[in-house]
This record gives C-alpha cells, sequence and structure tokens, in this order.
C-alpha cells in the first residue's frame, strides 16, 4: 500500500520535519575569512512634507499596518546600494543616528558565507531524501517548499532583522556592530522577532527602510521591545489574521472557490493572503515554524537558537575583515541602461517575493522568461526603455528596489 501524498496544511507537523533535518546540524566548519572591500552608495530618503515618512511608507502603513500610528515607525534617513562579494546587488538602509552602514554590508557578507556552509553541511542531500509524505506537508504549508531553501530563507531573514533594527541602535547601550549584535542575540530579540512579527510586515517594513518597534534598555544591560510597542505588533498581526481570514471566507463562500484557487488568487493576484494566515485554524495565531523546540533521537533541537547563534559568531568574525568605502549624493536606482529585459531586486529574498514580482509583472502582461532567486535577477519581455521605466515604478510601488544590470557588475573587491 503506498504513502498518501496527499498535501496537508500542519505547521506543528511542518516545524519537526524541518528540526529533524536539522538536527544532524546545517552548518559545516567555517572557512576562512578573506578580506574585502566594498564600495557603498547612499541616497538619503526624502520625507512627504511635515512627515518623518516617504510616500511609500506611508501609503504600506496606511494600508497594511493598522493600527500601527506613523509616530510608532523610525524610517531610515539613507537608503545604501552596493554589490556584495558574490557579485549580487544589493540594496539596505541605515539611520545617522543608528548603526551605520557597516551593519547591512556585513550582515549581507554574513549570509553569503552562511549560504555556503549550508550547502557543505550535507542539509541539501538530506532534504533531497526526504519522504514523500513529509515534502506534502512542507509543500502545503510552507511558502518555500524544500528545506534547504527554507534555511536559506531563515538565514537572510536573520540578516534582515539585525539590520532593520539597526535603525533603533541609538536605544541601546550597545557601541559598534559586533556588540550591537551580539547584545540584540542575548537579550532574545531575534526570537521576538520570530514570536511576535509576521512575516510579510517584517519582509515589507525592511524593504521600505522602516521599522515599527522601539527598544528599552533593562537594569541588567539588555534590551526589550517597549510595552507599546508589543501592543501594536500584537494589534497588527490580529488585524492581518482577519483580514486573511475574511478575504479566504469570502472566496470560498460567496465566489464558490476551493481552497487551493483562493489562496492562488488572492496571494498571486491581489497579495492580500498567504496561505501561512488564510488557513490557520480560528483561535490560532501563527508562529516560526524555527521558534519551536523539539526532541530528536533523544535530544532538543531548536532551529532559531542554532541560526541566531552561529550568525551572530559568523558577523563578530567577519566584521573585522570587511572594509566598506561610502560613497555619498550617487543615484542610488538606474532605470534604463543594459538589456531592457534584465535587471535585479536585490530585496527579493523567498518564493513569496517570486510569486508576488511574477505576478505583478503579469498583470502589466509582461511574460516573466526567469527569475533567479540566489543572484536576485529577473529576466522578462519587456519592450522598450520606457516600458521598463514603468515596470521600476510599479516594482517600487510594491516596496521592492530594482537595479539594472549595470550596477551589478563590479563585486566587492578582495583586499590584498
Amino acid at each position: 500500500m503506498g504513502i498518501d501524498p496527499t498535501p496537508q496544511y500542519d505547521r506543528r507537523t511542518a516545524s519537526r520535519i524541518l528540526a529533524g533535518v536539522a538536527a544532524p546540524g546545517i552548518f559545516a566548519a567555517a572557512e576562512p575569512a578573506e578580506p574585502v572591500r566594498i564600495t557603498v552608495r547612499a541616497t538619503p530618503l526624502r520625507p512627504e512634507p511635515g512627515s518623518a515618512l516617504t510616500q511609500s511608507q506611508r501609503m504600506y502603513l496606511e494600508r497594511f499596518m493598522r493600527p500601527c500610528r506613523p509616530e510608532q515607525v523610525t524610517s531610515a534617513t539613507h537608503r545604501l546600494t552596493w554589490t556584495d562579494s558574490a557579485g549580487v546587488p544589493n540594496t539596505g538602509y541605515f539611520h545617522t543616528a543608528g548603526a551605520g552602514p557597516e551593519l547591512a554590508v556585513v550582515a549581507r557578507e554574513t549570509v553569503l558565507a552562511l549560504w555556503r556552509a549550508l550547502a557543505a553541511s550535507g542539509l541539501p542531500a538530506r532534504s533531497a531524501a526526504l519522504p514523500e509524505r513529509d515534502l506534502a506537508v512542507l509543500a502545503a504549508t510552507t511558502t518555500d517548499h524544500e528545506p534547504h531553501e527554507i534555511f536559506r530563507v531563515g538565514v537572510e531573514a536573520t540578516g534582515r532583522a539585525l539590520a532593520q533594527h539597526g535603525l533603533i541602535a541609538a536605544d541601546t547601550p550597545y557601541r559598534g556592530i559586533v556588540e550591537f549584535a551580539e547584545g540584540l542575540r542575548d537579550s532574545g530579540i531575534f526570537a521576538a522577532v520570530a514570536a511576535r512579527w509576521f512575516w510579510e510586515l517584517q519582509a515589507s517594513t525592511f524593504r521600505r527602510g522602516m521599522i515599527p518597534v522601539r527598544l528599552v534598555t533593562q537594569p541588567d544591560g539588555s534590551v526589550r521591545y517597549t510595552p507599546e510597542s508589543i501592543t501594536v505588533l500584537r494589534a497588527m498581526k490580529d488585524a492581518t489574521l482577519a483580514d486573511a481570514r475574511a478575504v479566504m471566507r469570502r472566496a470560498t463562500t460567496e465566489e464558490g472557490l476551493d481552497t487551493e484557487s483562493a489562496v492562488a488568487k488572492y496571494h498571486d493576484e491581489l497579495d492580500l493572503i498567504s496561505r501561512q494566515y488564510a488557513l490557520l485554524p480560528t483561535g490560532t495565531r501563527p508562529a516560526c515554524l524555527a521558534a519551536a523546540p523539539h526532541a530528536i533521537d533523544g535530544r532538543s533541537v531548536h532551529v532559531l537558537a542554532t541560526v541566531v547563534d552561529r550568525f551572530v559568531a559568523t558577523f563578530a568574525t567577519l566584521a573585522p575583515t570587511v572594509t566598506v568605502v561610502l560613497e555619498h549624493g550617487a543615484p542610488a536606482l538606474s532605470d534604463a541602461h543594459g538589456d531592457d529585459g534584465v535587471f535585479y531586486v536585490p530585496d527579493m529574498s523567498c518564493q513569496h517575493c517570486v510569486r508576488t514580482i511574477t505576478a505583478l509583472l503579469t498583470s502589466m502582461e509582461i511574460p516573466v522568461v526567469a527569475i533567479d532567486l540566489e543572484s536576485k535577477r529577473v529576466v522578462a519581455r519587456i519592450r522598450s526603455p520606457r516600458h521598463r521605466f514603468r515596470v521600476f515604478e510599479a516594482l517600487r510601488d510594491g516596496g521592492y528596489n530594482p537595479v539594472d544590470e549595470a550596477a551589478a557588475q563590479t563585486p566587492g573587491a578582495a583586499v590584498g
């Protein structure tokens, strides 16, 4: 009798499957760090008159962050663009009173190092060897279905959380980017992100250079979210869950769609719901799949703690080896160089982003030829430079920061 591969949405089981894959170890031994020199361009953000937020930030807040108020949000002062040591273009943000541009650059180099460590650990082979039933559960429950890719996304999300909290580094007693990273780890801030935020809020606010929390220092020198921040995070998560369930209920009752068709329509076409939220049982609140400890073969496996500990340790090792050269005033984005059909979206970080960008281009009647998540490269049938300009404007309205091919040709140089 064969195994029933019918997909089942099951977050608890999906979490345990990932812990089982991680149990033998998800990172190989660290590679020696090679010194690199990376040039970063910084361009000031332009808030709306009388506001601390840009138009894009305000529009996202009003549509997707209720009941968060503008004064509860800290905006970056500058957008950063650079090409990392792997030759991949990046965008990020920093605040002049925050942790500085080095934080985002070293965080990205840490992501690259840990991606290599994941690949060398045997994790891809263990992922490929999972039983069909386990793969079906992951496919039914997660956005990125393959475990190796899920861990890659988790590593990148860790770096994103670190860089984003750098906007409010002035709230902390930590000095220097290594002390800041270690302080956030020891204070449990990475775990707080996993428990209190929801995925789209963290990814979308990061892409727009904003953060809706503040930190307060405790008597022991650690930091915590302020009570107001905790309250507003919970309220935003509850509002998002209510919206997702309402859309799903309407789609399956009034419109007569089945579950899969409803998720496809309202995620791919309208980006209003995701499987993670729309299919949660009533009364259940989502938690990061990596946050729960599991007993695997007689020992406790805690994926989130493993990733965070290794990330911060690697970050501390790499920080002295990365020289950042900051250039002010250069254009952060370019619209009309190189092949009109080839461009990069540096803040595309997971299959959710891939689906969203594909749906946006498709809605503009632009066929997508290929999207490579690792290199952030998009190939589409764009007819002209003017058409390309409209594509870039639409992507920016969606919170992404596209760059042209020419900007991706000068990787960070090794320092001899």
